[in-house]
């Protein structure tokens, strides 16, 4: 169901239904947010990886499952509350970078849980499906809110209300993911962005995702003071300590991530 590995200072989750296109039921989606919450905590883990088992990334909600609660008259039986948000919301702000590594379909929901990565190494095979309003239903999972920023206000409105599927090619060409690259490569790729990432200075990264998000719904002068607080922040990690003695030194500097 969920697959966890924590190596070289990344932890890598996989979602593991590949029968069913690693689609998300509750119990899904329960153990994806057990694992992030893993993630995030644990000390060890300096950046996470974010993937699918077999020919997709994510298809999106399980619709047996979600057919059944129709049938039962419990709807979408509280899970955009329940799992979606807390998902989006713990990737979005996590204190350390996540990588998705597309390798396939990322349909209705599980799109969005990739656009809520910070970068996204996307296969040649891998379509985005923005599929909410082919079934009724608006956006969900902050896609109303991580796509616009990714790709503007209206190639969002362009790509959520018409729900054509867009290839690898012109998901590069609108911003959508970080890079292309054969199937056989996609998790070796966005391992290696990982581990690199894993091997900078956290904190930092950690300030940088705050302050773009905090920016994105401030003014430029509320913008600019929390820049000068996080800076202040940054400047006292032994992180940015010792890279300014490696760069005197014109030494590469080692980060610890403190």
């Amino acid at each position: 169901m969920i697959r966890y590995d924590l190596t070289d200072s990344v932890a890598t989750v996989t979602l593991d239904r590949p029968e069913a296109m690693n689609s998300l039921t509750a119990e899904v989606k329960s153990a994806l947010l057990e694992a992030l919450r893993r993630a995030a905590g644990d000390d060890q883990v300096r950046a996470v990886l974010l993937t699918g088992s077999g020919r997709a990334f994510c298809a999106g909600q399980d619709l047996r499952e979600h057919a059944d609660n129709l049938e039962a008259g419990r709807g979408l039986a509280g899970t955009v509350r329940e799992h979606y948000n807390p998902l989006v919301e713990l990737i979005t702000t996590m204190a350390k970078p996540v990588v998705a590594a597309v390798n396939g379909v990322a349909a209705g929901a599980g799109a969005s849980l990739a656009f809520a990565c910070d970068l996204r190494i996307a296969s040649e095979r891998a379509k985005f499906a923005l599929a909410f309003s082919g079934i009724g239903l608006a956006p969900d999972s902050g896609a109303s809110w991580t796509l616009q920023r990714l790709v503007g206000a209206g190639r969002a409105a362009e790509l959520m209300l018409l729900g054509e599927p867009v290839d690898a090619a012109r998901a590069l060409e609108l911003g959508l993911v970080t890079r292309v690259v054969p199937p056989d490569d996609v998790l070796k790729a966005a391992g290696e962005l990982a581990v690199r990432l894993a091997q900078g200075p956290t904190r930092a990264y950690a300030a940088t995702k705050r302050a773009l998000a905090y920016a994105a719904t401030h003014t430029l002068p509320e913008a600019l003071e929390l820049e000068a607080l996080l800076q202040d922040e940054c400047a006292a990690t032994r992180d940015h300590r010792d890279a300014t003695r490696a760069f005197l030194a014109k030494e590469r500097p080692s980060f610890t991530g403190r």
